[in-house]
């Protein structure tokens, strides 16, 4: 069956103050699929991500979604309609390493902010759904507490719930489990996980490796900016020919 592509990335490069964080990064992401990103600290990982979904804007390459120009910047940006770049943008939903919960407000006003003000969704039909997804990530109970009084995993929870809230067709996670006790690391990749058999397409950087293994449809390796190795799960872990990447993995492993 050929998939229709969801994510298209080509050539993508981003130097930070003349550092060069990510390097001609080009891959295919189809609908369904998941891919982890994987490699040492300092590499580029969490860039690409940021770079990705425009946090940072690339130097130079093209992203598409679902055959559509989300970003491209090769000798000059090419401009997009405000309106076809939103639309575009809002099939993106992002989990950050640190939660990026506003203190302020409740867990309930989290969740419903966006869809609200972004995607213009009535205030009853905004809060129908933050309480369903409430019950799917396990924290009904907590909607009417504010982030300070809710453990890491619950607030990474939430902001899983917030990111659902906006009905993304792709999920990127960075670290979303690296801020947290050891304790509460799985009840965070439970609920992923569930995402995953639901067919939602996700893009997951993590030291999770047990985890990705798991979960992924295709593990990228990054070093030096650059991916080095992108294959199946299975391929990358069980037949790996690359002497970095088996020094790397056998450091974890045993």
């Amino acid at each position: 069956m050929c998939l229709e592509a969801n994510l298209k990335v080509l050539d993508i490069k981003k130097s930070y103050n003349n550092n060069v964080a990510i390097d001609g990064v080009s891959f295919t992401l189809n609908k369904g699929e998941i891919l982890s990103i994987i490699g040492p600290s300092g590499v580029g990982k969490s860039s690409l991500l940021r770079n990705l979904i425009l946090i940072d804007k690339p130097d130079y390459g093209e992203i598409y979604i679902d055959n559509e120009v989300l970003f491209s910047k090769k000798d000059k940006e090419v401009h997009i309609p405000k309106h076809s770049f939103l639309k575009r943008k809002e099939k993106i939903g992002m989990i950050f390493q640190h939660f990026n919960l506003f203190p302020h407000k409740t867990v309930l006003e989290n969740i419903i902010e966006a869809p609200i003000i972004v995607n213009k969704i009535n205030k009853k039909e905004a809060i129908e759904e933050a309480l369903y997804l409430l019950n799917r990530v396990g924290l009904l109970d907590k909607k009417n507490n504010y982030p300070s009084e809710l453990s890491g995993g619950q607030k990474q929870r939430v902001a899983i719930a917030r990111a659902l809230a906006m009905k993304p067709e792709i999920l990127f996670c960075d670290e979303p489990t690296s801020a947290l006790d050891p304790e509460l690391v799985g009840e965070v990749l439970l609920v992923l996980k569930d995402l995953a058999k639901e067919n939602m397409t996700m893009i997951i950087v993590s030291h999770e490796l047990n985890f990705v293994k798991d979960l992924s449809s295709n593990i990228a390796f990054m070093d030096k900016g650059k991916i080095i190795s992108l294959d199946n799960s299975y391929n990358f872990f069980n037949n790996q020919a690359n002497e970095r990447i088996k020094d790397f993995l056998n450091k974890i492993f045993h």
